[in-house]
This record gives C-alpha cells, sequence and structure tokens, in this order.
C-alpha cells in the first residue's frame, strides 16, 4: 500500500471514530435532556423512601417534552398526580434540584392538623412517610405540623417530604410550577452510604446492595 493510501486509511478511520463519538455523545445529549437523567439524594428529606447517597434515575418523558431552555411543555403527556415522587427546580433557587412527594394538585385543598394531612377535607395517608420528632408544633411557631387551608393553584403542586419532621418543602415555600418539574423518579441505580465508609476482606460495606435496582414508590 502506497503511502497516500494509507493517509487517505488513517483519515477515513479517524473521521469514522469521530463521527461515531459526535453521534453517541448528541444521543446521550437527547436522552439527558427529553427521557431519562441520574441525580443523586443529598439529604434525609424523603428517608427512608430515599437515603442519602441513593442515586436514581428519573422519567422525564412521562409527564411531556418541554423546551430545554424555557421549560414550556412542547408536547403534553401526563401531569404529576398524587403520591408520585418528583423532581423540580427549586423554587426559591432554581439552580438546585429537589425531590419530593407530591401531596396537592391544581384545585386541591391542603390542611395539615397535628402532622396529619387532609386533601379535600379527607386523610391523606402515605404508608412511607415517617416521623422522628414527637413534639406537635403549633402553627404560631412554624407550619410543620399545622398548617392551611390552602388552596392549590392552576399549574401548581404542593409536596413534601417523607420524612415530615425534617423536610424543607411546601409547608415553608408553598407551591412548585409545573413548568419546574423535571420529572418522575422511577428507580434506584446506585446506593453508597459514604458517611458509614469502610472495607471488609470480602466486601465493600458502604454499598447499600440490597437497594440498588429497587423501583421508586
Amino acid at each position: 500500500m502506497t503511502d497516500d493510501k494509507k493517509k487517505t486509511t488513517s483519515k477515513s478511520l479517524i473521521r469514522e471514530y469521530a463521527e461515531a463519538i459526535l453521534i453517541a455523545l448528541l444521543l446521550a445529549l437527547f436522552i439527558r435532556t427529553f427521557v431519562v437523567q441520574a441525580f443523586k439524594i443529598p439529604s434525609g428529606s424523603m428517608k427512608d423512601t430515599l437515603l442519602i447517597g441513593d442515586h436514581i434515575l428519573v422519567n422525564k418523558f412521562i409527564y411531556g417534552i418541554k423546551n430545554p431552555f424555557t421549560d414550556a411543555t412542547l408536547i403534553a403527556i401526563n401531569r404529576p398526580d398524587r403520591g408520585d415522587v418528583v423532581v423540580f427546580k427549586y423554587p426559591l433557587n432554581p439552580e438546585q434540584d429537589y425531590i419530593k412527594r407530591v401531596i396537592g394538585v391544581a384545585g386541591d385543598k391542603i390542611q395539615v392538623i397535628d402532622k396529619r394531612v387532609f386533601v379535600n377535607d379527607q386523610p391523606f395517608d402515605i404508608p412511607y412517610t415517617i416521623f422522628l420528632d414527637r413534639n406537635t408544633l403549633p402553627a404560631e411557631l412554624q407550619p410543620r405540623d399545622n398548617y392551611g387551608p390552602v388552596t392549590v393553584p392552576e399549574n401548581s403542586l404542593f409536596v413534601m417530604g417523607d420524612n415530615r419532621d425534617n423536610s424543607y418543602d411546601s409547608r415553608f415555600w408553598n407551591f412548585v410550577d409545573l413548568r419546574a418539574v423535571k420529572g418522575k423518579a422511577f428507580i434506584l441505580y446506585w446506593s453508597w452510604d459514604k458517611e458509614n465508609f469502610a472495607w471488609k476482606w470480602d466486601h465493600l460495606l458502604p454499598v447499600r446492595w440490597n437497594r440498588i435496582g429497587r423501583l421508586v414508590p
């Protein structure tokens, strides 16, 4: 093979690899923007449903296709429903992502009486809810245990953490705009307990193997 042919073949291979890498990057960007995205749980507000160090996948397609620049819904599919665990832009700082459970949708009347949640005057009990503080705080002190009643506005959600006594949520900063919702959490793909890091001869302790692959309830 002549030097010219070798150079041509080499350039052709480089071009093929470059095109393959570019296509892969574009496909990954498309999937991350419109289909599924990975998130890490940084706090205990959703304990025990989600723990610090859990890594989850969020379905971004389930609620529709959004314009990534304006968050406007281009193609509507579903809307978040009561009980869904959603990731959204924190209303007081859109650069930060929060994850909570949907308690109320547009038009719902929400009230918390002595820690118990009522939606449209009916008890709304989530089986995954936990309470770590035996004290019940009066509404005059803070809205954690006694709140409302309020009505959820149009195109909005009322959200709360499953760890009710340790969750900074709609009880404190009101509602989530639907445009801020990124998607619905659906599966744990990794879980890492960095606070209890340790090695043993036969396994790695910080990895919560029993949580990997769990669906988010």
